[in-house]
């Protein structure tokens, strides 16, 4: 198997947990999501923290801390990656994960927005036209369902300007994350600490449950790292679309979350605003391989 087949796996495998994680955060849906955010990042900083000594990395982790410009960027990174953690575990616990499908759909597409007015990147007519037809698809959701998909627009522009955040950040994203979530460690504890436990108190498999989160939230983010380094740019941005696919389905099929008709208009425009999003980002992989 070539290296390429290799990443394309690991990124497939990535964004499948990714898309299949409602279905955890659906089995603690019992607990707060507080509570559960806060066991996460704990439970992610032990495991990033594993790994980093693994590697003999873990000088790195205290170096990018100990710059006072990268921890700037690293609290809003942290910020950001809190706020969509903890939106995406309420939607699964309130039975909106349809709508937090919808924002992982945008999110690319925001990502791109964002790129031109913060960078002042070129966007070419495939990009202009895929990110009309999603502005399309959100203002026909919000007047068929009366109110503005919130949690869709918090997931999206929340990962989107993670991902602008980090363009700002020269660390590995096993060293950032790690360092994401140490900043956000004493919260947590607090958090967990304050509650008696967070969820321990309620037995061994809600305790299992809860550490598992940990190696959930890293052990794609490894693979992901693992694939971008050996698959073309056009090709993740692709492939990544297996996650809010797998997040709707699980969604309408196993949550039996109600789907309008006017869910049908929105996600058929984002439909279509992906595939003329994805194909010009494959267009111009080829051009840039001829190049």
């Amino acid at each position: 198997m070539t290296e390429a087949a290799k990443g394309v796996c690991a990124m497939i495998i990535a964004c499948t947990v990714w898309g299949l994680s409602g279905l955890f955060y659906k089995l603690l849906s019992h607990i707060p999501p507080e509570q559960v955010l806060s066991h996460r990042v704990l439970w992610s900083c032990l495991f990033f923290a594993a790994v980093l000594l693994i590697q003999g990395r873990i000088q790195v982790l205290g170096a990018a801390l100990s710059d006072s410009g990268n921890v700037k960027i690293l609290l809003l990174a942290t910020a950001m990656i809190s706020l969509n953690w903890f939106t995406f575990i309420t939607s699964v616990q309130i039975g909106r994960a349809t709508e937090a499908s919808l924002g992982y759909y945008i999110f690319p597409l925001l990502s791109v927005m964002l790129g031109r007015f913060v960078f002042g990147e070129h966007l070419s007519r495939a990009q202009s036209l895929a990110i009309a037809l999603a502005v399309l698809a959100v203002v026909i959701l919000t007047i068929g369902l009366g109110v503005a998909p919130w949690i869709s627009l918090i997931l999206g522009f929340s990962f989107g300007t993670y991902g602008v955040v980090k363009k700002r950040l020269d660390l590995g994203p096993v060293v950032s994350v790690t360092a994401e979530v140490l900043l956000i460690l004493p919260l947590a504890l607090l958090v967990i600490l304050g509650t008696g436990g967070g969820g321990f108190q309620l037995g061994w498999s809600e305790a299992g449950l809860l550490m598992l989160s940990g190696p959930l939230t890293g052990a794609p983010l490894i693979l992901f790292s693992y694939a971008a380094r050996r698959v073309a740019l056009g090709t993740v941005g692709v492939l990544q679309y297996i996650n809010p696919t797998l997040q709707a389905f699980v969604a309408a099929l196993v949550f039996g979350e109600v789907f309008t008709i006017w869910h049908s208009l929105a996600f058929a425009l984002i439909w279509v605003a992906v595939i003329i999003f994805s194909a010009g980002a494959l267009q111009k992989q080829r051009q840039s391989a001829r190049v």
